[in-house]
């Protein structure tokens, strides 16, 4: 009987280490098989063909020369000019003391009692405070952002315009331009591939934001060209030309027009808009004017 339990223990016993043994084996070749859940080849591919030159190698190798200039490195020159972004503030250009003392006042509400800060800041940061939920601007405000920033914005539009009237109901508040940019072309995407995707029409040359926001949604850009002769002018023929050409590849949604130009500098006549804004209704396209120059 003595033999017979030990036989039975030394097979539990074998049969256990058998199975650890898998076990172990499977775990290890688990581990090794094992990879990143995100890496370049498994994300989005849309994000993965999405440029952004303003930021890209060249911006990059400008910033190593700057890095090596302050180290003492010798090169033919002693600066890097940039004139890929217009970074104002970072070639010397000094800010708007109005808009900074209304943020410092509306930041910390201690300072209206300050007498250094002017008159007219402390009125613009007073009203604002007594639009923002228990006066504080770290309060949520309301989606569109707070009321009588939309309001005064409203004021500025039809001033600008010539007394044409402007709701501020209609006028959205984004946290910059570029998000203000891609959540209006979001809106505008059909959510189908191919010749059923959306085409947005942009200027050449153009601000990068559009052709990567292009590539992130699966747009399709339709480029127009610019008449470099004609001070970077907008030809409407030309306008048409390229979205004809684009018909069989999309579904135009869009027309983008930059004015001021960007990166080009030109300004758009009055009759030029017009005659923007007759093409669009023409050819049912949602207009998109970036004025984020003027």
């Amino acid at each position: 009987m003595e033999d017979n339990m030990l036989r039975s223990a030394q097979r539990r016993i074998t049969n256990m280490s058998a199975q650890l043994g898998k076990r172990v084996t499977n775990n290890v070749l688990s581990a090794q098989k094992r990879t990143k859940v995100l890496t370049v080849e498994s994300m989005n591919p849309y994000i993965r063909v999405t440029e952004y030159a303003i930021r890209g190698s060249i911006a990059a190798k400008a910033r190593q020369i700057e890095k090596e200039l302050k180290e003492g490195k010798s090169y033919p020159f002693t600066e890097v000019i940039k004139a890929n972004i217009g970074d104002c503030h970072a070639t010397g250009q000094k800010p708007l003391t109005f808009l900074r003392q209304v943020v410092a006042l509306c930041t910390y509400p201690e300072l209206l009692n300050d007498p250094k800060f002017p008159t007219d800041a402390k009125q613009r940061a007073e009203l604002i405070l007594a639009d923002c939920r228990g006066r504080s601007i770290g309060s949520y405000s309301k989606s569109a952002g707070v009321e009588i920033i939309r309001k005064h914005i409203a004021g500025y539009i039809s001033k600008r315009d010539g007394g044409m009237p402007c709701d501020y109901s209609d006028v959205f508040v984004s946290t910059g331009a570029s998000d203000g940019i891609k959540t209006i072309l979001k809106l505008l995407m059909t959510g189908e591939s191919g010749n059923k995707r959306a085409g947005v029409m942009i200027p050449i040359p153009q601000y990068p934001l559009y052709s990567a926001t292009n590539s992130e949604y699966n747009a399709y850009q339709i480029n127009y060209y610019l008449d470099e002769d004609n001070n970077w002018g907008l030809n409407i023929e030309e306008l048409r030309r390229a979205l004809n050409e684009a018909r069989p590849n999309c579904i135009p949604r869009a027309l983008v027009v930059i004015n001021p130009g960007n990166p080009t500098g030109q300004v758009l006549t009055r009759k030029n808009i017009e005659d923007i804004i007759k093409f669009a209704h023409e050819e049912r396209l949602f207009l998109l004017a970036d004025e984020v120059l003027d």
